[in-house]
């Protein structure tokens, strides 16, 4: 795992990047966002390749618990991803929703993660 550092006006921005699975279960999730947030990041930028596909079943309340953390701790996130390779109506309007405001954001490429 790797942490490309970004600052875009005054906001510290880790953009994690990885070959592998970084988060597969809340604490791991809850584990990355406190390693980053004493290392004074803003905002943390996670690409969906790197997350368990449980995370994206809204049945399993994963993705709940997980962006609870990161409102819990006021960090920012953004994923980027194909979020429309998933199927069924309840995670587009959870994407929508999210989209709508600034703590937590999912987007198709890292230019849109800025």
């Amino acid at each position: 795992m790797k942490i490309v550092p970004h600052q875009v006006n005054g906001i510290r921005i880790a953009e994690v990047i990885s070959d592998e699975s970084i988060i597969t279960n809340v604490e791991e999730a809850l584990q990355l966002l406190v390693d980053l947030y004493y290392q004074e990041f803003d905002k943390v930028i996670l690409y969906e390749k790197n997350i368990t596909q449980d995370f994206f079943d809204l049945k399993t309340k994963m993705a709940g618990e997980i962006l609870q953390k990161f409102s819990n701790y006021r960090m920012q996130l953004t994923i980027v991803g194909d979020f429309e390779k998933y199927p069924g109506k309840s995670l587009k309007a959870f994407i929508y929703e999210c989209n709508k405001g600034q703590s937590v954001n999912f987007v198709a490429n890292l230019a849109a993660a800025f």
